[in-house]
Formats: structure tokens, sequence, C-alpha cells
């Protein structure tokens, strides 16, 4: 019989060591490699995720007529998903503690459950009568939603096997432990074996499975990275513990796009949808204030308005401070660049301070004329019209880029009532803007700031 073996494997990447080492060498963290027992194979464990007498197949022969989506009752939660539920799929879940993960996925087995299907809620976490308290206090009665209080997998593998649910929820991944694996639960060889059991029991049952995962001090989803690649999809639930509003993220989904984000306020009976995010972004702006603009941005398929604000002000030290908070720090530190060469605007030894208003982060470039004005705006500490909207890709050269998607986002900006939308030039062929808005295209930054602080 074959003897159990001692290696010793890093908690952050995953590297595996026959003996002890300080440093990581896969990811060069310190005082992260554990003691493992690796025991055997056991015959009779299923490798594959396909059942038995599988065989290939052509893929036009292939019938998906019988896998539709199941819709959440969320408007938010299916944009994110890609227009609901996978059946057959997992999907990880991760984010701050407290921020609502928890909450978020009772709220989904309750909105499933209403419509007569049968979701079991497994918690490694809570007890069934804590789990009670919070969806009485939800307001969450149905008798379709099951509460398992399980950490063993081999156990919850049979109550899914008795039950036979159609959606399966696990709270959380790193409180889960199999016998066969003789280490601690949260570990990486626990992480990654209990992940490969629940991936087999999604693909071959075809149950849709959601699986939380806790995240580290610098905000990735702990364990192994090979976790993120064996889910078919990763959300992430962003927001300030300090303030209502909830972001939920994709940054990886096999059914639909990544860009999508939903919008929720955490109150008392739990999180409520955002329908307007820009209204709720814009909400306590206060017009015409100096380093104040207002872009618009397409998150996914839906345009979304943003304040920016800028405070730009002379440096008490020998190095000017950078801090951008939304935004890229290196797009920040380009866009002064471009001011002070293009624009003759000494902002070299001024602090700068960018703020992306409501905790939502852009990543396009679409902002940059925004982000150039407050700037700017800040610097001359002069307020610019309260009812203009910006949009442009500013270039090293000090021309504005044109950028995709401008029917949607002047819409928006028309919907919310502002009256004058600075864009590329190029962007005005092809479409008609709507009534009730002025559309002016310049080509330049310095003809943005001729049209905004003189015009």
């Amino acid at each position: 019989m074959a003897k159990a073996k001692i290696k010793f494997v890093c908690q952050e990447c995953g590297f595996e060591s026959l003996k002890w080492m300080g440093k990581c060498p896969g990811c060069h963290t310190w005082n992260r490699m554990v003691e493992e027992v690796e025991r055997p194979a056991r015959a009779g464990i299923p490798s594959g995720l396909s059942a038995n007498d599988s065989k290939a197949e052509s893929i036009d022969a292939i019938d998906i007529s019988q896998e539709p989506r199941v819709l959440t009752g969320s408007s938010e939660t299916d944009r994110v998903l890609g227009g609901g539920i996978v059946g057959g799929s997992l999907v990880l879940v991760g984010g701050d503690p407290g921020i609502g993960k928890s909450t978020l996925l009772l709220q989904t087995s309750s909105q499933l459950a209403v419509k007569g299907l049968k979701v079991l809620y497994v918690s490694g976490e809570e007890s069934a009568q804590q789990i009670k308290i919070r969806a009485d206090r939800l307001n969450i009665l149905t008798p379709n939603l099951l509460i398992l209080s399980e950490t063993d997998l081999t156990r919850i593998e049979a109550q899914i096997a008795a039950v036979k649910p159609d959606f399966l929820i696990i709270d959380s991944i790193q409180t889960i432990f199999h016998p066969a694996v003789g280490t601690t639960p949260g570990s990486v060889g626990q992480v990654r074996e209990c992940t490969g059991h629940l991936l087999r029991i999604a693909k071959t049952s075809g149950i849709a499975t959601f699986i939380v995962g806790h995240v580290t001090k610098e905000g990735a989803i702990a364990g192994p990275r090979m976790l993120e690649h064996m889910v078919d999809a990763v959300l992430y639930f962003e927001g300030e513990r300090h303030h209502t509003y909830r972001i939920l993220r994709s940054v990886k989904n096999r059914f639909g796009s990544t860009n999508e984000i939903g919008i929720f306020e955490m109150r008392e009976e739990g999180l409520v949808e955002v329908g307007n995010p820009s209204e709720m972004f814009l909400s306590e702006r206060s017009q015409g204030a100096p380093g104040s603009a207002v872009v618009a941005s397409v998150e996914g398929t839906r345009p979304v308005l943003v304040e920016i604000q800028a405070l730009v002000s002379p440096t008490a030290f020998g190095n000017p401070r950078r801090h951008a908070n939304g935004i890229d720090h290196n797009r920040v530190s380009m866009i002064m660049a471009v001011l002070e060469k293009r624009m003759g605007l000494y902002v070299g030894a001024q602090d700068a301070f960018i703020n992306v208003v409501g905790g939502v982060r852009l990543d396009e470039p679409a902002v940059d004329l925004g982000v150039a004005l407050a700037i700017a705006s800040s610097f001359k500490d002069t307020g610019m019209g309260p009812n203009d909207v910006f949009i442009g890709e500013v270039g090293l050269a000090g021309e504005i880029r044109g950028v995709s998607r401008i029917e949607q986002r002047v819409k928006e900006a028309q919907k919310l009532g502002f009256t004058r939308c600075i864009i590329p030039s190029k962007n005005l062929r092809g479409w008609t803007p709507p009534a009730g808005i002025e559309v002016v295209g310049v080509d330049s930054i310095q003809q943005a700031f001729q049209i905004v602080f003189r015009g």
C-alpha cells in the first residue's frame, strides 16, 4: 500500500515543494508555505466532468434548446450574468467582508424559490437559526428554499442527491473541506479539490451553482488563481462599507459580457436595485463648482453619467502628489502632461487629486476630456457650464479622438436634462442628435478650452 507523502504548498499561488521555504519561488511572498499530506489517489473516484459512455459529436448536432437561461427576478443581477443563469454553470462571487455577498445570494435564492424552483443554500459560516433570523429581516418566506449548515463536502453531496435542487449556493468555499484531503479548510488543496467536485456536480447534473469566495487584503479572491479559471463566471461585489451603494461587477463570464455592472442600494430590508444609476451618481452634484465635470461612460451595454471632481493646488513638498480614486493613476499623469505641453498650464508643480463620485471605476478612455477639463477648471478656479457633458479620448498631441456608442451617451445626457454635449468631431457623422440638446464637435483640446472657458 502506497504511503502518504508530505509536501509544502504556497497558500497564495499554489506552488508545491518537497521542503519548507520561507519565500515562495512562485509568487515571492513570505511565510505562506504550509505543510500538506498528499495521499495516493483512490480507485473509483471520477476524474472527468462528463458522464460515462460519452462520445464526441459534431458541433452542428449539439442541441442547446434545453438550456434556456433562468431569470433571477433581479434585472441588475441578470444584466451582469449576461441575461440570466445558465443551467449547469458554476459562478464565483467575491467581495470584502460584510459587503453583502450572503445577503445578495439569499435574496437571489428567495426570488428563484418563489418561482417554484428548488434552491439548496449551504452555509459553512452560519447556523440554520442565524440564516433564519436574517431571512426574517429580509422578509424571505418560501418552502422551496432549503437551508443546510454543513462543511463536509461528502455530506453536502449526499444532501444534493437526496434533495435534487435546481440551484445550489455554497457560502463559502473556504469553509468547505473534503475528508480525503489531509489539510485544513481554506488551504490551497482543499479549495482546489472542493471546487473540482462542485464543478463535476454542476456539469453532470445541470445544477447551477454559486460559490462565495473570500478575498485577500489586496482585494483578490483568496486561494489558488486556478480557482477563477475553473469556474464559468467571476463576480465581484464592491462598495464602501460606510456607503449604501454596492456594485456587482463581472470580471469573467463565459456566457456574456465582462463589462457589465449592476447597482444596488443596501437598506434595512436588504439590497434594492438602482434603476437609474446616472441619476444616483449626480444627485449631490454642486453645479458650476470649479473642478467638477460630468462625463458619459459606457459600462457594458449601459450608458452611465458620472461626475468627476478634480482638486489642484500648489504643493507643499518637493514632489507633487498625484492621487486618483476610481480612475487609472497613469492615465491622469498622462493627461496632466498633455495639459502642460499643449495648453501651457503649469500643473507639474501642483498637487492633483482626482475622484470619481459614487465609488464606480472608469476604465475607458472616453472620459479623458472630462478629466482634462476638470483639472483645468480647478487650476484656473473657474467653473464650467452646469449643463455640459464631456465625451472624448485625449491623445498625446492634444487631439480629441472618437469614441464608440456616441448615440447612447448623448441620449442618456439628454434624458437627464443636460443641454450641451462636447464630443469629438469625428463622432458627428452618420447620426442625428436628439432634440433638446446641443452637440458640439471638437478636434483638439484647444478647441474644447475655447468653447468651455470662453464660449
